[in-house]
């Protein structure tokens, strides 16, 4: 049974039954807009559970589309082809049809939760403070009404009739305000009837589109469909005639493996443990060896059964001799002796067993040993900052700087231990230095870095030295970033000359790499990461001295950043400048704090603060504004992390440059690509021209930061300044947020 109507007239009787009719109408209104609340609240979960679906089924559908199908064999069947591209067909598919699906979400929240939503709070709430204003009037004028009647008809005339025309004003408000609510309240219950079913028809028919389309996908695929069904029936059909013979050839070589081997006259191949000796360290690596009697050519790969991958590169030497190793003259068994050709030294090989050991000598034409058992092995000598050093690590940053700057996680990715020492070995030793070519593909880039951590890392005693080992620790954790670098400068002049010397060429090598950093991923604080533990390594490893490892790496951001600063100038001279007194207003206090821009990540990776969509636009905005005059002083200091031409002074500012910190925005780490970065962060010359009069412009942030100090704004990235416009501190802008007008580090934002 529906609502009972609510008549005008029944406003004036406001009788007990016209107040049991309202309180319907009202129950059903309360009804109506929790219904509706809930309604939208379904909505939104709905949508947001396609979003998910839609990302999950896009995920899955780019899964299928990356993977290829690898046959047996160097030729395909049309069968087998057919299979192999039904899974690009069927990514196409999904894809296409999780296109449609995003029309239809994108359309949802317009078609469906915004007009639910104006529903609720233009009509269900107006009426609600319609009902409001109604009990307010109905006490007001029942108040007025029972103390007009407990006057006293003593009362002068006068005052009488001044008490009966208050009532009558009072109670035409109260009907007034009566006639408006049962208006409002009726309109609502008939609004309701189309303003909320057609939102609901709306997104169905966005629904039905959706499966529409999917219909006819289904029958522009049918076709496809038809040819892959009976290409898969002959597949099986075929592996299923052909099974049974393999695995009939499968018995027979169990049954009798010996009469299947395959043993050639001319060639012997199987697993051997070769003792690779170098400058630093002795151990025995397993290769998969191959002999070839005629030409006498020994080829060696080593290789991870365990893994079942290739993990070394293919290595080869013309047999000399072959004598068999006494065994007491080693501590291993089944040993022989190796001679090339075309290599000098002596290579010892670990054969797996005595009988496997005959077999090599026999295939090699082995003899016995005639050993000088006095005779002194070969003296293993540990690195040194001498000319063999200096050069080969000069060596070694020329090829990592022409060959693989840009190569993402560069210093961070390990090479191959035996390589590694390989390639520092035959570098260091001054009889095969000449003939290690780093130019060509032999030695990959990751052997080449790990070979200079390496070289680091066995020196006599740290770079940095342990005797300021502590002081730059101690430099480190100042509070003030200028005193930092001002202490570190003065300790680095302290340092023997060929440690300070191997420190500059490598700070200098670092900093060009940090600039590269949108391609490598390399920042400053990801190779203070790498460098710090090596450069400054404890004398005593305990508990302590680990907890100091993040400012160890702090250190060596320091030496990255400030490079030209520290090696070229005298300390206290600072190549005709000095150095600028940080505003001590500015000086980071000693009590706990939530962490702020200052302070640098260890983090190994970027991931950007803002979405493609925003970054593209960024980008297109830095590109096409053209090149301005060259930074000031105080700028150019605040950017020099990022060129390789910082400035010999430096300013509080310089703390607060961005070092690409990890924020928890988006995350999207599977997908940076570098052309999205804005340039601006890249070259200072590329940055837009900062107005020097006029109004200010507006600025996007690029980086989250934490105020340190009453005059700054703390902001998150992207975050829209107004009034942007140079302040009088260096390398600071002042702008406007939220009404609020403070400082802004310059390098944070980018003009828009």
């Amino acid at each position: 049974m529906g609502l009972p109507a609510l008549e005008f007239s029944d406003c004036y009787l406001d009788s007990p039954q016209f107040r049991e009719r309202l309180k319907s109408h009202e129950l059903e209104l309360d009804k109506t807009n929790k219904f509706i609340k809930e309604l939208i609240k379904d909505g939104k979960a709905l949508i947001q559970a396609l979003k998910n679906l839609s990302t999950a089924k896009r995920k899955f559908a780019e899964s299928l589309d990356e993977f290829k199908f690898q046959c047996i064999g160097d030729a395909e069947t049309d069968d087998e082809i057919c299979i192999a591209k039904s899974l690009q067909e069927f990514a196409g598919v999904l894809q296409n049809l999780e296109d449609e699906r995003t029309r239809m979400i994108e359309n949802a929240n317009d078609v469906l939760i915004t007009p639910l939503e104006r529903f609720r709070k233009e009509q269900i709430s107006a009426a609600k403070e319609a009902r409001k204003k109604y009990d307010k009037e109905t006490e007001k004028y029942c108040a007025v009404m029972e103390k007009h009647l407990s006057l006293s008809a003593k009362k002068k005339e006068s005052h009488l009739h001044e008490a009966d025309s208050q009532v009558d004003h009072v109670r035409q408000h109260f009907y007034e305000v009566s006639l408006e609510y049962v208006f409002k309240v009726q309109e609502v219950q008939e609004r309701k009837m189309f303003e909320f079913v057609e939102p609901l028809l709306a997104f169905l028919q966005g629904l039905f589109t959706y499966y529409h389309h999917g219909y006819e996908l289904a029958k522009d695929f049918n076709h496809f469909k038809t040819d892959l069904t009976i290409s898969i029936q002959n597949t099986r059909n075929r592996f299923e005639s052909t099974r049974s013979e393999v695995e009939g050839l499968m018995t027979k070589m169990k049954e009798n493996p010996h009469e299947h081997k395959n043993i050639s006259p001319h060639t012997m191949e199987g697993y051997l443990f070769v003792q690779e000796k170098r400058s630093f360290v002795s151990a025995w690596v397993k290769y998969y060896c191959t002999y070839h009697r005629e030409p006498k050519r020994v080829t060696m790969v080593l290789f991870d059964q365990k893994s079942g991958g290739k993990v070394g590169e293919e290595d080869s030497f013309t047999l000399k001799s072959c004598t068999r190793r006494k065994t007491d003259s080693i501590e291993k068994r089944f040993c022989f002796d190796v001679e090339a050709v075309d290599r000098p030294g002596v290579v010892t090989m670990q054969a797996l067993s005595e009988e496997d050991r005959r077999l090599w000598m026999e295939a090699m034409d082995g003899r016995e040993p005639v050993y000088n058992l006095n005779r002194d092995s070969q003296t293993e000598s540990l690195a040194q900052l001498d000319v063999i050093g200096f050069n080969v690590v000069k060596k070694f940053i020329y090829a990592v700087e022409t060959r693989g700057i840009n190569e993402q996680g560069l210093y961070r990715i390990v090479g191959v231990s035996s390589r590694v020492q390989k390639l520092l070995s035959l570098a260091m030793d001054p009889k095969t230095c000449a003939d290690v070519e780093l130019d060509g593909t032999e030695w990959e880039i990751k052997t080449i870095t790990s070979a200079i951590k390496h070289y680091l890392r066995v020196l006599p005693a740290p770079l940095m030295t342990y005797q300021y080992q502590r002081s730059f620790i101690k430099a480190a954790k100042l509070d003030n970033p200028e005193a930092r670098v001002t202490e570190i400068h003065s300790i680095v002049h302290r340092l023997p000359e060929k440690n300070r010397q191997m420190l500059e060429l490598l700070a200098q090598h670092l900093a060009n790499v940090a600039s590269h950093h949108p391609q490598n991923l390399m920042t400053v604080a990801n190779l203070g990461v790498v460098f710090g533990p090596t450069l400054l390594r404890p004398q005593e490893e305990t508990v302590a001295a680990i907890m100091d490892i993040k400012f160890q790496n702090i250190v060596v951001e320091i030496l990255i950043e400030n490079h030209e600063r520290i090696f070229r100038d005298t300390p206290g001279v600072g190549g005709g400048q000095a150095p600028q007194q940080v505003d001590p207003t500015r000086r980071r206090s000693g009590e706990s704090k939530a962490p702020s821009c200052s302070e640098r990540p260890l983090t190994l990776f970027h991931t950007p603060t803002h979405s493609k969509k925003v970054e593209k636009r960024n980008s297109v905005g830095v590109n096409s504004v053209s090149e301005p005059p060259a930074p000031s002083q105080g700028s150019q200091s605040s950017l020099s992390v990022h060129c390789n031409n910082s400035s010999g002074g430096s300013n509080s500012s310089q703390s607060r440059t961005p070092r690409n910190s990890l924020t928890s925005n988006d995350g999207d780490p599977e997908t940076r690509p570098s052309q999205n970065r804005p340039n601006s962060l890249l070259n200072p010359k590329s940055r837009p021209a900062i107005p020097t009069s006029g109004p200010g412009r507006k600025a996007r942030a690029l980086y989250a930061c934490k105020a340190e100090h009453d005059s700054e704004l703390s902001f998150i990235a992207g975050t829209i300044f107004e009034n942007v416009h140079p302040s009088r501190e260096p390398g600071w802008l002042e702008g406007t947020l939220d009404g609020r007008t403070g400082l802004i580090p310059e390098n944070y934002v980018e003009f828009v």
